[in-house]
């Protein structure tokens, strides 16, 4: 984990700060956003029509995501779009968040990893269902941030470290549960053998800066491993430590 730091500087100021006197609730907003998702899961708006799972929709409906996002994009936070957060990375659309965290079926007894901390919003959610959550994110400054709004916010069962996702996190592994918020060339072997038999992985494969297929990759008993392609996303690329290219 790494070590939190009490100050936090420009854009990560921002997005740590918490509510103001007289900000309004976004209560309403929040359960707007859900109905939304909702419908457009039931139209088959990304690999067919779909019910997402009751726990799911109630982890969406709990996590505040106008306190994920700076300052002046909080009247923002609950449209159906992503939004950026600085370091050329995005928060990502709600729908997606949802999808994605729906596809994982993770329970409340799970080992996650998260490749991809951004902001913490979607390891917010994987808490709020229970999960016991490992992220990853390749820019400090993020992570720094990210671990300081989920502390402050009281998600405790998520453990931050700034790294390199497509290594994983080899001393956390096994887990029942991979999902990676931005878009990989490949589906990374170490996250492969960190999944646990029985596991599965959620992630955007294509090449970088185009469109990606959003994939499922599952792991039977036995370690046989298979990928299902659900349909086009796009996501911003998901970098690597240059010493490795």
């Amino acid at each position: 984990m790494i070590r939190r730091r009490p100050l936090l500087g420009g854009m990560a100021a921002a997005l740590a700060a918490g509510p103001v006197a007289g900000q309004p609730s976004y209560d309403a907003a929040r359960r707007r956003m859900v109905g939304n998702i909702q419908q457009l899961a039931a139209a088959g708006a990304l690999g067919g029509p779909r019910r997402l799972s009751p726990a799911v929709l109630d982890a969406l409906r709990t996590v505040p995501r106008h306190r994920f996002v700076p300052r002046d994009l909080e009247g923002e936070a609950y449209g159906d779009t992503p939004l950026p957060i600085g370091h050329g990375a995005t928060i990502s659309q709600p729908f997606m968040v949802a999808i994605m965290t729906d596809l994982l079926q993770a329970r409340s007894d799970w080992k996650v990893l998260e490749v991809g901390t951004g902001s913490g919003y979607q390891a917010a959610v994987l808490a709020a269902l229970g999960a016991q959550v490992f992220t990853i994110e390749i820019v400090p400054e993020l992570a720094r941030t990210a671990e300081a709004r989920l502390a402050a916010l009281g998600y405790r069962g998520v453990q931050v470290r700034a790294g390199d996702g497509y290594k994983g996190w080899p001393e956390a592994a096994p887990f029942d549960g991979i999902l990676v918020t931005a878009g990989a060339t490949h589906v990374p072997t170490p996250l492969v053998e960190q999944l646990k038999p029985g596991g599965r992985m959620v992630i955007p494969v294509g090449p970088s800066q185009q469109l990606q297929q959003l994939t499922v990759v599952t792991k039977d008993a036995r370690g046989a491993v298979r990928t299902t392609r659900l349909g086009p996303v796009l996501f911003v690329p998901l970098q690597e430590d240059a010493r490795r290219r």
